[in-house]
């Protein structure tokens, strides 16, 4: 398994699984992702902000991050963190625990960065997927009623989020 910057190249796929994705939530979940702008993931991609995990010369899963999300984390983006959004597996890949991967080389990123905390969110109140992530390592903050949309995917207008966070310790 390798974790690498994703390219231009990618973007298809990455968009492949997006899909596979939302069709898989859709069948799970009230709420779903949107279709999100190629222009977000070019944006992330240029700023080596959009990851993928290769195994077996085959795009495994993908990621995003950024260090800054005040929409969603308010007071809280004032703490020095790495936000990790829209994890999506390929399904041939599914029940690899790549999150626990991703959780692994997030600790590291993390400290290269000089971050304390690793952070995510999930739309919603989604008992399984809190369980999930609480199993991950990531302790479950509550729910929070977004405040301040503007300009963020359509999947979060007038949401209520679950938020988790993993606090990093420096060696």
């Amino acid at each position: 398994m390798k974790i690498q910057n994703s390219n231009h190249k990618d973007i298809d796929e990455i968009f492949r699984l997006y899909q596979i994705a939302t069709d898989f939530q859709k069948t799970k979940f009230s709420v779903h992702w949107p279709a999100f702008e190629r222009s977000l993931v070019a944006t992330e991609i240029a700023e080596n902000r959009q990851w993928k995990m290769i195994l077996d010369d085959t795009i495994a899963c993908v990621w995003a991050t950024t260090f800054d999300d005040p929409q969603i984390w308010e007071e809280r983006n004032a703490d020095p963190a790495v936000y990790i959004h829209r994890i999506a597996t390929h399904p041939d890949f599914r029940g690899n625990n790549f999150v626990g991967s991703i959780v692994e080389w997030a600790k590291q990123y993390a400290l290269e960065n000089k971050k304390k905390f690793i952070r995510l969110d999930t739309v919603g109140d989604n008992p399984g997927l809190i369980a999930y992530y609480t199993r991950s390592g990531f302790e479950f903050l509550g729910l929070s009623k977004l405040k301040n949309t503007k300009g963020l995917p359509a999947h979060y207008d007038n949401a209520t989020v679950s938020l988790f966070q993993m606090e990093i310790t420096f060696a």
